[in-house]
């Protein structure tokens, strides 16, 4: 299944779709202990400790006759995520699927400067979604390096909105800097739904959320950023939508940490 029951939360309709699926490839393939590397046995705890398999999830959302995707995917064969990631994505069969155009979407939150979460925003032609606004955190294009900015941040041109911290996307949908994956992560939330991005990359971090992860830019900021955000979610009963989980809804309420967290 490539694209999941849809929820509405909030008055948004939210679809996750999944673009790929598969493990860390070329460089960035290692044993799944050396990923997450301050783990206890304890976190591990009915969690699969083989290798990782990732699944690549984009979000669309539907409100107020709008639509906004949350990321792009992985991209095609020559995207910048293509050494290591499983491509093609199928993001534009999918879209396709559910009847709609690229032309449609009226907003991308780009949530940061990672390929298979940017890798599908430039086609052949220019922007991948030629009528879309394109939001990104001041501070992630402030850190981007050249190779990003000729690939992805010049090719959209007016179509790139920087903000700053927290922004609205539509009404009641809104993005809020979240850093240490990268300095400009940004996540979005509304009503009781928060799309993580790379807040989190596997559910030991929910069982710990002191757990690093090894391709965080700054993994003692992202832990304090991942322990902040997730116990927000928390005390409002809330439910997260992971991007790189198997399950694209995951509700708080069922994953209480393991004792104390531990860094």
């Amino acid at each position: 299944m490539n694209h999941c029951e849809p929820r509405v939360v909030a008055g948004v309709e939210v679809i996750p779709i999944c673009d790929a699926v598969g493990p860390l490839g070329g460089p960035l393939r290692r044993p799944v202990e050396e990923i997450f590397r301050n783990a206890r046995p304890e976190d591990w705890a009915g969690l699969p400790t083989t290798e990782w398999i990732l699944h690549f999830h984009v979000h669309l959302l539907r409100a107020h006759g709008r639509l906004v995707l949350v990321d792009t995917g992985v991209g095609g064969l020559s995207s910048p995520a293509a050494p290591w990631a499983p491509v093609p994505g199928a993001l534009p069969a999918r879209l396709a699927e559910l009847g709609v155009a690229p032309g449609d979407i009226d907003a991308v939150v780009l949530t940061h400067l990672h390929g298979d979460h940017y890798g599908g925003a430039i086609g052949e032609h220019g922007p991948a979604f030629p009528n879309a606004r394109h939001l990104l955190q001041r501070a992630e294009a402030d850190t981007a390096g050249e190779p990003v900015r000729a690939a992805l941040l010049r090719p959209l041109g007016a179509g790139l909105e920087i903000v700053d911290g927290t922004a609205q996307v539509i009404p009641g949908v809104r993005v809020h800097l979240a850093p240490g994956h990268t300095p400009g992560h940004q996540i979005v939330e509304f009503g009781d739904l928060t799309i993580t991005a790379d807040l989190l990359h596997h559910p030991v971090q929910l069982a710990n959320p002191a757990v690093t992860y090894r391709y965080d830019d700054d993994p003692e900021q992202a832990v304090r950023t991942r322990i902040e955000v997730l116990q927000r979610v928390r005390s409002r009963g809330g439910v997260i939508a992971p991007a790189h989980f198997a399950e694209p809804f995951v509700d708080l309420a069922g994953w209480a940490p393991r004792g104390e967290a531990v860094a």
